[in-house]
């Protein structure tokens, strides 16, 4: 009975933050080259990528808050950035991204409010999902982002370099200088390179939070590099090169 009881308290000893390593980080280099050849490919394309990185970044945000399964709040904030998509698409520029992800908080707002659950459980569910919202919203931000494919190129060397067996501070620091080199080699100027291997770090980390499982390694661990380097490239590429 002890030993049954103490092993859960054993596991989660130590850290809260459990990196994530080396396959999650190939999975991100994997979706990073998938992104980059469809920008290439044509908006079409990238379109199709950037949903599909939506959907992945939906379901790791429930999953690393704890809350699983919520397919429901899943479907809500994969579908309000397919909505930031179309805002993109159809209005275009800021405008239609911002107007989409409000009306979706907006609408997440009232279905939560007349949820029949206990309030402090629904207030906890709204935040989750406006949190997910934000996050899968601004996916779309690449749709505006100038030097697509030598941004991701950049968050793909972040996290590769970021699981070397090195002291943490060394690992952040070579991981931010190798990956933001890797953008501008590429031909991303050095205002959305830097922007995107600081996004791959933040995000990298942001999944490593609260003894994450391997679900939420091979979910947000996955997506959230790149999902928060993607907001940050557009507004390098918007303020910065014009």
């Amino acid at each position: 009975m002890t030993a049954l009881t103490t092993a859960p308290a054993a596991r989660r000893a130590g850290s809260p933050v459990v990196e994530p390593g080396l396959q999650p980080a190939l999975l991100t280099a994997v979706l990073c080259a998938l992104v980059a050849g469809s920008a290439f490919a044509g908006r079409a394309g990238l379109v199709l990528m950037v949903a599909a990185l939506q959907v992945l970044t939906a379901a790791g945000w429930f999953r690393l808050n704890g809350m699983w399964p919520a397919r429901q709040g899943i479907a809500l904030a994969a579908l309000a950035g397919f909505a930031a998509d179309l805002g993109v698409l159809v209005v275009g520029g800021p405008a239609g991204l911002i107007g989409a992800l409000g009306g979706a908080l907006v609408l997440g707002l009232v279905l939560q409010t007349f949820r029949p659950s206990d309030p402090s459980e629904r207030f906890y569910a709204l935040t989750v999902l406006g949190s997910a919202t934000v996050a899968s919203g601004f996916c779309a931000a690449l749709l505006l982002a100038a030097h697509v494919p030598a941004a991701v190129l950049a968050v793909a060397a972040t996290v590769a370099v970021a699981v070397l067996p090195l002291p943490g501070p060394v690992a952040a620091v070579a991981a931010l200088l190798l990956g933001a080199g890797a953008g501008v080699l590429a031909g991303a100027p050095l205002a959305v390179a830097v922007p995107a291997a600081v996004g791959a770090l933040v995000g990298r980390r942001v999944a490593g939070y609260d003894f994450p499982s391997r679900f939420v390694h091979l979910t947000a661990g996955v997506a959230l590099p790149l999902a928060v380097a993607a907001p940050l490239v557009w507004i390098g590429s918007r303020l910065f090169t014009g």
